[in-house]
């Protein structure tokens, strides 16, 4: 309990400092800027040296000598800002998790909102909101802030049961969103018409804006409590793969709303090049990421003589990847997640693994300070004086947000298990009711509203209010009550995974059995397909992308070994060392370093069952 108090204090006063060395360095400003002022207009013509010549200092007013202490905060103004922000969300989020009894409430998310609030609240009480240069800005978020996040996501992805799912995760994350869009603009403009939602006047291309930005999902809140818990791959990769398609797909509806709110008159022609630059977008996106991840694949097989290259020439062209599609104007979050999924499946395999671990974490902490920040500025917006509230277009936007997510959730998983031959894991209806209910919003929409023209939206104000409004619903209402509901349907949870030789002989064994009984029926599926994707992966992409291929064989080789190497430590911890008698004169064999290293052993083999050995179907 004590030890809690230290991080609160600690917090209290950086923020109090913080703001009080903002406070005072601005009042010594304005003051030396006045009397600079108050100077030169009291200077008089014949004090001005002729022909440019100087005035001896002793004539001079002013004392010129050496200060032993002085403040230049303007020369390190917008970096010191951003170190104090981060720090005060840095010991925000540590004296969180010190409270046990809050942390296994209260989402993560949720606290860093509420201590941008409270900052953001001393801000403007303190009548310094004016002095504070723009950190957060649209394009600021979409460039610094946003790739980070994708590409830690896109690493993540990665994963046999994410291709197993793949075409669930798309029709998802395209159908269910384009719908979600037209159904929640279509309703708005409707119930605005007909008076439902009381005095208000909303033309039709707004509303479709608004709506195409307020179908992002943003289930950080959600996929937390996945993991806490430990609910199935399944259900956690349809949410988790939905969520991360769901933003480049959101992007892209808005930018063609956003381009016919500029026309004066829409023709046919243009609905239908509306459409038809929408698939462009996604798919040159997808092209885009996924060129320059093979490059970076084919980089990578010449670093082995300067491994510290290795990460930098990774993170450099991911990165790149996303400002290359959107300099075309193609979807970078589509870009950056093509460039992440290839770069987990085959430059992985070209670096070391000391390499491999620095750009995960680093990738990790990068997404961790990115989350951080984003959260915290949403708290900020919260208290600017620009809100315009109108109560039936917040209530029933948040109404529909919830409906239309549940029945176009519930219809297309009807249709999922129903008519796809090839699924013999069913989604089930409690599975069901968390990917609906796990439909959060958060940053991607927020910056989408941001970015609007007040002068080309007129009710802006009250867009980015009813956003704002959406967003703490569902982070709050929403996010708090995920874990109860997970618990109270009792979710199916994930079975501890172990490393088996058998199993893994097994699961290729039977892939292969069933790819020919289907050639022999003469029903190309879902193993026919995976045998294809199986023979370009080996035959192809792994020798001109990978600098030592290794085929199935070798891989179940190097599982042998593992696997017999964590046999051996546990014969010897369980036969062996711990039935030691004791005896006068001879130690006690310390049995600690040897289980951490068989925990090791484990952890690694896990590694070697969740690093990407082949693709295995979409």
């Amino acid at each position: 309990m004590f030890t809690r108090w230290p991080l609160v204090a600690l917090l209290c006063l950086t923020t109090i400092a913080a703001l009080l060395t903002w406070q005072e360095v601005s009042a010594r400003s304005d003051n030396a800027t006045g009397n600079d002022i108050s100077k030169a207009r009291n200077l008089k013509s014949e004090d001005i040296p002729p022909h440019g010549g100087h005035k001896k200092h002793s004539e001079s007013n002013e004392t010129i000598g050496v200060d032993l202490v002085e403040i230049k905060f303007e020369e390190v103004e917008s970096p010191f800002i951003v170190c104090c922000v981060v720090l005060i969300a840095a010991l925000s989020k540590l004296g969180f998790h010190y409270s046990n009894f809050l942390s296994s409430i209260v989402p993560e998310s949720c606290m860093l909102i509420l201590v941008g609030t409270i900052v953001g609240a001393i801000i403007h009480f303190t009548n310094i909101a004016s002095e504070l240069p723009r950190f957060f800005t649209p394009h600021q978020f979409f460039i610094y802030l946003l790739p980070p996040i994708i590409l830690e996501a896109s690493y993540s992805l990665n994963d046999k049961v994410f291709y197993e799912n793949l075409g669930s995760v798309l029709i998802f994350a395209v159908v269910a969103t384009i719908l979600n869009f037209l159904f929640i603009g279509l309703t708005l403009y409707g119930l605005a018409v007909i008076g439902a939602m009381g005095e208000i006047t909303i033309q039709f291309i707004p509303i479709l804006v608004f709506s195409s930005l307020i179908v992002a999902v943003d289930p950080v809140a959600v996929l937390a409590v996945f993991q806490e818990m430990g609910v199935n791959s399944v259900l956690y990769f349809l949410v988790f793969g939905e969520s991360l398609l769901n933003d480049g797909v959101t992007v892209v509806l808005y930018n063609v709303m956003q381009t016919y709110n500029e026309m004066e008159v829409i023709h046919g022609e243009q609905v239908a090049l509306g459409v038809a630059k929408f698939f462009v977008v996604c798919i040159g996106g997808f092209s885009m990421g996924t060129l320059v991840g093979c490059i970076c694949a084919v980089i990578t097989k010449f670093t082995s003589s300067v491994k510290v290259l290795e990460p930098l020439t990774i993170f450099s062209l991911a990165f790149l990847s996303y400002l290359l599609a959107e300099m075309f104007a193609f979807s970078g979050i589509i870009s950056l997640i093509g460039c992440g999924l290839i770069q987990a499946q085959y430059a992985f395999n070209n670096i070391t693994r000391k390499s491999k671990t620095t750009v995960k974490y680093f990738a990790k902490v990068a997404s961790t300070a990115t989350e951080i920040v984003i959260f915290l500025f949403l708290g900020l917006a919260l208290v600017e004086p620009n809100h315009e509230w109108h109560t039936g277009f917040v209530l029933w936007t948040i109404f529909l947000c919830l409906v239309y997510r549940f029945i176009i959730v519930y219809i297309i998983t009807f249709l999922l298990n129903n008519l796809d031959m090839y699924r013999i894991r069913k989604v089930g209806y409690d599975e069901q009711f968390i990917m609906s209910y796990g439909g959060l919003r958060g940053a991607v929409c927020f910056s989408l509203v941001a970015t609007l023209d007040p002068g080309k939206f007129p009710l802006r104000n009250l867009f980015v209010t009813t956003t704002l409004t959406v967003v703490i619903f569902t982070v709050f209402i929403q996010g708090i009550t995920i874990k109860p509901l997970v618990k109270l349907l009792q979710i199916k949870m994930a079975p501890e995974k172990t490393l088996n030789l058998f199993q893994e002989l097994n699961d290729h064994a039977t892939g292969h059995i069933m790819a020919a009984i289907e050639d022999i029926v003469g029903c190309r599926g879902k193993y026919s397909w995976k045998e294809i994707i199986d023979y370009v992966h080996e035959g192809y992409l792994k020798k001109w992308l990978q600098r030592e291929p290794s085929g199935v064989d070798a891989e179940i080789k190097a599982i042998y070994e593992k696997v017999a190497l964590r046999d051996h430590f546990d014969q010897l911890y369980l036969g062996g060392a711990k039935n030691i008698p004791l005896s006068e004169g001879i130690l006690t064999p310390l049995l600690d370093p040897l289980e951490k290293l068989r925990n090791d052993v484990d952890s690694k083999l896990l590694m070697v069952e969740l690093e990407p050995r082949q693709i295995d179907s979409p």
